[in-house]
């Protein structure tokens, strides 16, 4: 374990070069840090630099010029991440003589957002009435305060609750289908059809599958639709065959298992990475949203109620390998709703974004006024 591995001392410097890394996003030299640790004992700037050189054969710390400072490398954060969330671990043993020590309890929870962020956050939320917003307001909210990428992903559970579904004539052939779920999860397709549909009989098979079937569980439909078809069809034959050629090619079909997603903040990437063919890279790896929706599900475990921060991303892409993924399930009526998360580079502010995610996370069942089960 890494931290058996480091002296009192070096962990006490090794965390002053992180923090102060954050603070400025310069590389840290050793008279920047002889002056932020001028109290401490023992610390001159010739200690330091020979404490910074056995951080740096450790594989923690490395610098970017000959003649340049020191940057925390990726194992320093997750190092530094351990730490602030143990629950034995107070931040009087990180940087020692802070003076608001606090013990982190599961996950870092002692980590108490600011007054005036938590009355930010319920502000933002305001007006709030379905997952649906709650979702999209998530991922604005987040790219905002951590100068990063806010991404919410809705749920893949299956159960899911239709609303209302409609439908619109694109072209021959061609329908878009918009469905709402009861959880507020709006979902949209385009439907390759065999046949050419008029705008009455798509307005006919919407109104029929939204009187019929509203608060039914979706993958239910399909095959009630199947069945009634077979057992109606000289009475409905016209009508019903409409809304089977429109289940049939997809308007119902995985409704319980795609995953809708919310984004914003991709801006604050590029003014935060000045290397423009890593950064075209990592645009090109966070811009599908498939491959967002992989990283929150191989990343954050819906089952379990806990933040995950995950420093380099590298093993999604090697450009992402200078990012760090703070996300966490967050959940409604006792199911589970989601996923909403930061991706942001490593130098974030790491306390604020942890406790600000869970407090996020936990709002859902708060503001959309279903209780927990």
């Amino acid at each position: 374990m890494l931290e058996t591995r480091l002296s009192p001392r070096e962990r006490l410097v090794l965390t002053a070069i992180i923090e102060l890394y954050i603070a400025t996003g310069e590389p840290v030299a050793s008279q920047a840090l002889a002056h932020s640790m001028a109290n401490r004992d023992g610390l001159s700037s010739a200690t330091l630099r020979n404490v910074m050189a056995s951080l740096g054969e450790a594989g923690l710390l490395e610098q970017p010029h000959t003649s340049a400072g020191r940057v925390p490398t990726a194992s320093a954060f997750r190092y530094y991440v351990e730490q602030i969330t143990r629950p034995d671990v107070q931040r009087s043993t990180l940087a020692a003589g802070a003076a608001n020590a606090v013990p982190m309890q599961q996950g870092g929870a002692g980590m108490n957002l600011s007054a005036a962020r938590r009355g930010q956050i319920e502000e933002s939320f305001s007006g709030v009435t379905s997952s649906h917003e709650y979702l999209e307001r998530t991922s604005h909210l987040l790219a905002l305060i951590s100068g990063g990428l806010g991404v919410a992903l809705a749920s893949a559970t299956t159960g899911q609750i239709l609303e209302h579904i409609h439908f619109s004539r694109l072209t021959a052939g061609r329908v878009l289908a918009v469905l709402v779920t009861q959880s507020g999860v709006v979902q949209d397709r385009v439907l390759t059809l065999g046949r050419d549909l008029a705008h009455v009989e798509l307005e006919t098979a919407a109104c029929y599958l939204n009187e019929n079937f509203r608060g039914w569980q979706i993958e239910l439909i399909r095959a009630e639709v199947a069945r009634r078809v077979e057992a109606e069809r000289e009475a409905y034959h016209q009508m019903l065959a409409s809304v089977e050629e429109l289940c049939r090619k997809g308007a119902l079909a995985g409704a319980e298992t795609v995953q809708a997603i919310f984004v914003d903040g991709m801006a604050n990437l590029v003014t935060a990475n000045a290397d423009r063919e890593r950064l075209r890279q990592m645009m090109l790896a966070l811009e599908a949203k498939q491959r967002l929706v992989e990283l929150l599900n191989a990343y954050v475990d819906e089952s379990r109620q806990e933040v995950r921060v995950v420093v380099g991303l590298d093993e999604a892409s090697p450009a992402m390998q200078d990012l760090v993924l703070i996300g966490a399930p967050t959940r409604l009526g006792g199911s589970n709703l989601g996923t909403v998360a930061v991706i942001a580079p490593t130098r974030i502010q790491y306390q604020e974004m942890i406790q600000a995610v869970r407090y996020i996370a936990g709002l859902s069942e708060r503001i959309l006024d279903i209780p927990a089960n």
